[in-house]
């Protein structure tokens, strides 16, 4: 087979979402699976719509558009704000789509009068994270705007957590939507029917018994993929964390100084590298580089290698101390993060292979 390549379990991709779609359903939330991670591969959705889901989340239309084509079926909703560049492509492959700009919204309503269609909005709320969102404070005035467009139905609240603030999910943060959907509801007579309490990190409040009731809607992507939850650092009890791995070839095989001879300036990537002297070592490089995936979030399925940092084409390792003989052209297994799919999965040059 080809090197480098990223094998795909479909299986345990499949009972990882049959187990938290269940674990969500018993408490009165659907799932949204989330097909950005995997560039909206079709045999990998189709995995998701075996498994029972039939709303899939998306933050490129260009995936969205590609779920379409290959025939995959249900809600599809746009879950980055859409630019108002491609508001006609927004409404034409999307459902519905997250947003907390007016100028948007109204792009959005133009494209919809124009296509004679009704285009579904959930308005983002920012709980705190500070990443997208309306501040609470806010709302009604974007709520009231929203109302007076054509083409446009406010269907639903959303909120993010665990992104880009760390922020976790809590009761207190989460309880804001429902209280905000209640006072939308006295104020304008606004049925509110989804209420997108958030993410993968979102699980934790249903094992703890914590989800405020009214949240009926997570978006969840990286606890079926990969069985994890990042923002809590933890495996998700009941799912499988081995469902994929990359698999990259030694192509060099040497003893060398742990510290460069020479000069020290920045590196390719504009950096300035410190490495620590531990005499002579033996290194491996492996055929993947930065170009593929950040070296950070790799992590090595033979015990006692360590990562050592990548170029652009090339992964270096020491393999001193590895518990399993190291040679060259050896395919070499490791395992990754969420940031680490969605490069691997973004590069053309890993292979998909799917098992």
């Amino acid at each position: 087979m080809k090197c480098p390549r990223l094998v795909v379990d479909l299986g345990k991709i499949k009972k990882n979402a049959i187990y938290i779609k269940d674990l969500c359903s018993r408490n009165g939330v659907e799932v949204m699976g989330v097909t950005k991670g995997f560039c909206a591969h079709p045999v990998i959705a189709k995995a998701f719509y075996e498994a029972g889901i039939r709303n899939f989340g998306d933050s490129r239309i260009k995936n969205i558009k590609k779920l379409r084509e290959a025939g995959i079926r249900g809600e599809m909703t746009l879950i980055r704000i859409p630019m108002i560049s491609e508001s006609d492509e927004v409404v034409k492959w999307a459902d519905t789509s997250l947003n907390s700009q007016i100028e948007v919204l109204e792009a959005l309503s133009r494209s919809a009068a124009d296509q004679g269609k009704t285009h579904k909005v959930i308005l983002m709320v920012d709980v705190g994270d500070l990443r997208e969102g309306v501040l609470p404070e806010d709302l009604k005035d974007l709520v009231g705007d929203a109302l007076k467009l054509k083409g446009i139905k406010i269907t639903g609240l959303g909120c993010n957590v665990g992104c880009f603030g760390g922020v976790l999910p809590t009761r207190e943060n989460t309880r804001i939507l429902v209280n905000l959907a209640e006072e939308l509801q006295k104020e304008f007579n606004l049925s509110i029917k989804v209420l997108s309490g958030g993410s993968t990190c979102g699980i934790t409040l249903l094992e703890k018994e914590e989800l405020p009731r009214g949240i009926n809607q997570f978006r969840i992507g990286e606890g079926i993929l990969l069985g994890r939850d990042s923002t809590g650092n933890r495996d998700i009890p009941g799912t499988y964390q081995d469902t994929m791995k990359l698999i990259a070839e030694v192509v060099e095989l040497k003893e060398k100084p742990s510290v460069p001879v020479g000069e020290i300036g920045k590196d390719a990537f504009g950096n300035t590298p410190i490495f620590e002297d531990r005499g002579i070592r033996k290194r491996a490089i492996l055929a993947i580089g930065r170009q593929d995936v950040d070296p950070e979030n790799l992590i090595p399925l033979i015990k006692g290698v360590e990562v050592l940092g990548a170029s652009s084409d090339h992964l270096i390792l020491d393999v001193t101390d590895s518990e399993k003989e190291v040679s060259v052209g050896m395919e070499f297994p490791f395992r990754f993060t969420y940031g680490g799919m969605l490069r691997l999965m973004t590069s053309e040059y890993v292979e998909k292979v799917f098992i």
